[in-house]
């Protein structure tokens, strides 16, 4: 600044404006010096210096002017061939100082930054030992046109040599200008493949979103990292973590050109995930979080990071691994993560859902609880099973709050849908969240959900999976307190629960048993059959079934065909049960002949079971209905029968008319 002159002539930027860009630039004519006498030889020496430093002055300006002018119509040629028609600008001293004075006059126009901000990093370009010699100049403009700045630079640098280097230190360490430059720079991370944005001077030109990342590597670097790994570390975290899952999943054919050319300038050999992987280890390790680098190198985390097929898991796994480092850290991010899935509809929202959901509970439920309904509401019916997991994960992380039940209830159609996933997981956590919804919701279940609901519990009680037996089986139970008493519609469906409690009283698992026999109970006494009811108590079940049975010979047939699928439990117990129950079904359907050789196949299937005393009593069962079946019919059975299927076929027969013929038959 010592050798800026003390002003600047008007006709230095003035005339140059006037005279438009395309103008000629001033004829120079050649003066005649007159002859001075000799006394008057210093003073005359001396004014000629003065105009020659002045004239040098002009011409600088004037071409500094015409150089920011044109530096927009020859960007391409000026690191090139065109460089060297601007050498004389590029390395005087007094076009830097010129620059500097415009600037800090603010005689200049906005749409004039970008040009400017070109200016300054061929400059730097040309001149290696002056990195700081427009610092200031810089940051005014950044400052005044921040938007300008940061994206001009990345369009005229993309792979950040050494001159944006400098320029970028010189913005990101400054408390001028750090917040304003880090912000445009989270913007540009987090748009894949590239962001695009128009500067002042009207260039759209996009800007990949993998050299923002480049810039922070190498910012990264640098002995003093500047604020934006601090104050907006959540923002910056998530935008190079969604980088590596962008640059895993799609590489476009434009940003591997681009990517070549940033591995020759800095010597990379490594992929753009990889490197991405690279700039967030960096990040952890300057923040003090060496530890979580190293727990993910040591599980193989960071390299399961970088395979599509696994890369949600090992979010989850880091997600993990952080929550231990920082709740504090944690929670900003999942503050962050739940907004950007609340308000937008990501590609990245896999990922999004599995670090989200792992660090939940760093977040009050009273504070983000419908935001998070809100969110797992749109991806409980998503065609992918893994978002579908991690909604309902999402869901339970709110289960420890009672208040949420009732802000969950809107759920119940979407959630009884998921009953019906063959995946277990899906299903276990589905019974979860609806255990909970009804377990806290102070009223009665309606009609049309509580069939619903039952419709889908009842095949769980079967299902292969222990764990989707037992909480189906303790859903069932919480339903039928939550039931209104004597709808018509609902007692079939209950009735239709009874065989296969019954079954799974003889579970192995006594957790299964023992929530079938308390759900059996409920049942019976839901049905007000007070006598079923006792035997159940009285742990009495083959009387239990024997009176199933013997209720309505009508209803023997379906329990039989819905005792067939028990023959082939994995189970012995229910194995045993089975055959057993097929034995008195056999002898409540005589005269039957299509049940009845139904019967047999399905013993005879059982002869030759693993288990020695399934198969023993399955022949058992086969002699005695083969021998029951050869014996007559007593004429009271046939009677009664008869009576039952007359009461069926003629209704108008009044009830106390049946009471009368039923109590003669039975005299």
């Amino acid at each position: 600044m010592e050798k800026r002159p003390p002003r600047v002539p008007k006709l230095a930027w003035v005339e140059e404006e006037e005279e438009g860009p395309g103008a000629a630039p001033a004829q120079e004519t050649e003066k005649v010096v007159p002859f001075h006498p000799p006394q008057e030889d210093a003073a005359l020496d001396h004014r000629q210096e003065q105009e020659s430093t002045r004239g040098r002055f002009r011409r600088a300006a004037q071409l500094v002017c015409k150089f920011i002018k044109s530096i927009r119509q020859e960007e391409t040629s000026a690191v090139g061939t065109g460089l060297r028609d601007y050498s004389e600008v590029l390395k005087d001293e007094t076009s830097a100082a010129l620059l500097d004075l415009l600037v800090e006059r603010g005689v200049f126009r906005a749409e004039q930054v970008p040009a400017m901000v070109r200016f300054i990093h061929l400059w730097l370009t040309a001149n290696d030992s002056a990195e700081h010699r427009l610092d200031n100049t810089l940051l005014h403009l950044t400052k005044a046109q921040p938007n300008d700045a940061v994206m001009t630079l990345l369009r005229v640098a993309p792979s950040c040599d050494r001159a944006a280097m400098a320029m970028w230190k010189t913005i990101m360490c400054s408390s001028r200008t750090v917040k304003l430059v880090q912000l445009i720079l989270l913007d540009v991370l987090g748009s894949w493949p590239e962001y695009s944005t128009c500067t002042s001077d009207g260039d759209k030109t996009g800007v990949f979103a993998l050299a923002a990342t480049v810039v922070m590597w190498k910012i990264l670097q640098e002995p003093c990292v500047p604020r934006i790994a601090t104050a907006y570390l959540p923002r910056l975290f998530v935008h190079l973590l969604f980088q590596v899952f962008f640059s895993t999943e799609q590489m476009p054919k434009k940003v591997l050109t681009f990517w070549k050319g940033c591995q020759e300038q800095h010597g990379l050999a490594t992929s753009p995930n990889r490197f991405a992987v690279r700039t967030l280890k960096s990040l952890l390790c300057q923040k003090q979080y060496k530890d979580v680098v190293v727990s993910m190198e040591r599980r193989c985390g960071w390299d399961t990071l970088l395979c599509a097929d696994t890369h949600h898991y090992a979010v989850g796994l880091l997600a993990r691994e952080m929550r231990h480092a920082s709740l504090e850290l944690c929670s900003s991010i999942a503050l962050h993560l739940l907004w950007l899935l609340s308000t937008q509809e990501p590609r990245w929202d896999l990922p999004a859902l599995a670090f989200l959901v792992e660090v939940l509970e760093c977040l009050d439920s009273s504070e983000c609880g419908d935001s998070v309904v809100e969110v797992s509401s749109r991806y409980l019916q998503s065609e992918c099973r893994e978002r579908r997991r991690l909604a309902l994960r999402a869901l339970l992380e709110l289960i420890d709050d009672p208040s949420m039940a009732e802000k969950m209830w809107r759920l119940t159609e979407s959630l009884m849908d998921l009953l019906w996933d063959s995946d277990a997981e899906i299903a276990g956590l589905t019974l979860i969240t609806l255990s909970f919804i009804f377990l806290h919701k102070s009223i009665l279940i309606s009609t049309p959900i509580a069939l619903q609901l039952a419709k889908a519990l009842l095949p769980l009680f079967d299902h292969e999976n222990s764990q989707v037996q037992l909480l189906s089986i303790k859903l069932f139970q919480d339903m039928m307190g939550f039931l209104e008493k004597g709808e018509k519609p609902l007692e079939r469906p209950v009735h239709q629960s009874l065989l296969p409690l019954f079954f799974h009283c003889h579970n192995e698992n006594q957790r299964v048993a023992e929530a079938s026999r308390e759900t059996l109970i409920c049942v019976a006494e839901y049905l007000k059959r007070r006598d079923l009811e006792k035997l159940v108590k009285k742990e009495k079940l083959w009387i239990f079934a024997n009176c199933l049975l013997a209720e309505d010979r009508s209803q023997a047939a379906e329990h039989l065909r819905r005792a067939l699928p028990y023959l082939q439990s994995p189970q012995e117990p229910l194995r045993e049960a089975a055959v057993r129950f097929m034995g008195m079904a056999g002898r409540s359907l005589r005269g039957q002949q299509g049940e009845l050789q139904l019967i047999c196949n399905a013993l005879e299937g059982m002869v030759n079971d693993i288990s020695v005393s399934v198969g023993s009593l399955a022949i058992q069962s086969l002699c005695i209905l083969k021998a029951v079946e050869q014996a007559p019919i007593p004429k009271f059975q046939r009677l009664r029968d008869q009576l039952r299927r007359a009461w069926k076929t003629r209704p108008r027969l009044s009830r106390l008319s049946w009471l009368g013929c039923w109590g003669s038959v039975e005299g």
